[in-house]
Formats: C-alpha cells, sequence, structure tokens
C-alpha cells in the first residue's frame, strides 16, 4: 500500500481526532485540509517513522500548536466557576488525553505526535483527566437498544461522578424520557432494537431544546466520510471506557465553553 493510500485510511480518525479538539466539524476539517496541503509540500515529512498514522498526527499536531491561539491559556485558578475554569484548560494536556484515550495511540506514539518525553505525557494525561472531570457532573439520557452494552454504560457514567435518567431502547422511548427529565448529554446508538434510528431519536429531542449528543457505533468510517453533516463527537464500538470518559468531558468541555461565549455576548 502507497504512503497516499495509507494517509487515506487513516484521515476519518484524524478528522475525528481534530473534531473533538476544536469542538467543530468545520473548524476540525480545516486543520486537516492545512495538514495535507503542508504534506503535498513536504512530502518529506511523512516517513520519518514506520508509524504513518503517528506521522500524520504529528504534522497536524505541528500545525495546531503553530498558532499561539491554540497553545496558551490563563493559569488556572480553582475557585473559580466551573464554566470559567473548563475553558482555561490548557490545551495540550486536551491534546495528550486524545490522543491516548481516544485515539488509543501509545505513550511512545503520543510523546512522538506532541514531541515530549513519554513521562510528561502521562503527566498530560493525568492533568487533564483532573482538569476536566472537575464540576461538571450532569444528568445523561443513554440511548442504548443492547441491555448489556447499556448496563456497561451506565456504570461507566456513574462512576464518572453523572446521573443516568433512564436508558432507552427506541425512539419513541428516548422522547418519553427526555420528557420526564431533561438531559444535560446523550449517549446514543445509531441503530436500535425497532429499527428506528438513535439519529432520528436525536433530532426529535433536539428540536426542543440544544444538547450535547454522542453517537456509539459499530461503523464510524461510515459516519466520517465528509460528504455529509456528521456528528461532532462518535465513539467506536467496542468502546474501551477511557474512550468514552475521554469523550464525555470534550462535549461537556465545549457546552460549558459554548455558554460562557454566549453569556459574554449577551452582557
Amino acid at each position: 500500500m502507497s504512503t497516499a493510500q495509507l494517509v487515506v485510511q487513516h484521515l476519518p480518525y484524524l478528522r475525528r481526532y481534530a473534531r473533538a479538539l476544536t469542538g467543530s466539524q468545520v473548524a476540525g476539517d480545516a486543520y486537516v485540509a492545512a495538514t495535507l496541503e503542508t504534506l503535498v509540500n513536504e512530502p518529506e515529512t511523512l516517513g520519518r517513522s514506520s508509524n504513518v498514522k503517528a506521522d500524520l498526527f504529528r504534522v497536524f499536531t505541528r500545525i495546531w500548536n503553530s498558532l499561539s491561539v491554540n497553545g496558551q491559556s490563563e493559569q488556572v485558578q480553582h475557585d473559580l466557576p466551573a464554566e470559567v475554569r473548563l475553558g482555561q484548560i490548557t490545551p495540550l494536556p486536551r491534546q495528550a488525553f486524545l490522543l491516548s484515550c481516544l485515539e488509543g495511540f501509545s505513550e511512545e506514539d503520543a510523546a512522538t505526535i506532541l514531541g515530549v518525553e513519554i513521562d510528561e505525557v502521562r503527566d498530560l494525561v493525568d492533568e487533564a483527566g483532573r482538569e476536566l472531570a472537575a464540576d461538571m457532573a450532569t444528568e445523561i439520557l443513554i440511548i442504548e437498544d443492547e441491555p448489556l452494552i447499556a448496563m456497561d454504560l451506565e456504570a461507566l457514567v456513574e462512576g464518572l461522578g453523572h446521573n443516568v435518567t433512564g436508558v432507552a431502547r427506541t425512539r419513541s422511548e428516548a422522547s418519553v424520557l427526555a420528557q420526564t427529565k431533561r438531559p444535560g448529554l446523550i449517549l446514543a446508538d445509531i441503530q436500535l432494537a425497532d429499527g428506528s434510528s438513535g439519529l432520528d431519536a436525536v433530532n426529535d429531542l433536539l428540536q426542543n431544546f440544544e444538547v450535547p449528543v454522542i453517537f456509539i457505533t459499530a461503523y464510524p468510517e461510515r459516519f466520517l466520510t465528509g460528504e455529509r453533516p456528521e456528528p461532532a463527537f462518535l465513539i467506536a464500538k467496542p468502546f474501551q471506557p477511557a474512550n468514552v470518559s475521554a469523550v464525555i468531558s470534550q462535549a461537556l468541555f465545549f457546552q460549558q465553553s459554548a455558554k460562557r461565549r454566549e453569556a459574554r455576548a449577551t452582557a
């Protein structure tokens, strides 16, 4: 397989990472496009190791961190409100957290991508986990038709300090549960028990209120084509608990950031 083919193979995962990092499909894809332009102009940047995926992410990271707005943050003050503290988490710990927990890179590869030592990667992941977990407890609705997976998700969510408002197996059940108690975040499978769609269930709910949504699917590549609007947060089955934890933290992080921007705009 040629280098170009290998890059194409890894692009869906780079796009997922970029969206998780930026909180936006448009912004994430802009960074991915800049990465591809760099590869065209500097093809020697790939092939420095036997891991093309790590090389691809390393080039992306170089572009991301080259912008000062992405690499600077004010000092975190722990007596500030949660929405302000979340906005001040430094980007490098978030990058390490996502590379390790969402994308599944080894500590060695994450260190190479970020240009740091392995021990620093561990410290960064720990720092991000502590910061992102603080003061973000919320109500979560789970839309999942497989009982064992639903139980795993419920235990994981509650272990992170969140409360599960209910587990829906169908589109109609999701609507009823959301009317009973409005969730602060939704975890949704794509294909549900009665043949209904988790996408349709979520669209129903979003007509009445705004809430971050994380989709879980066994076929993530089908939703990462760039041909239509895509879920900002997507987890592949079978999932690892660390993956779910990472994406929940990111979804709540960007929700808090958006609320803060709206508050400033209306002040």
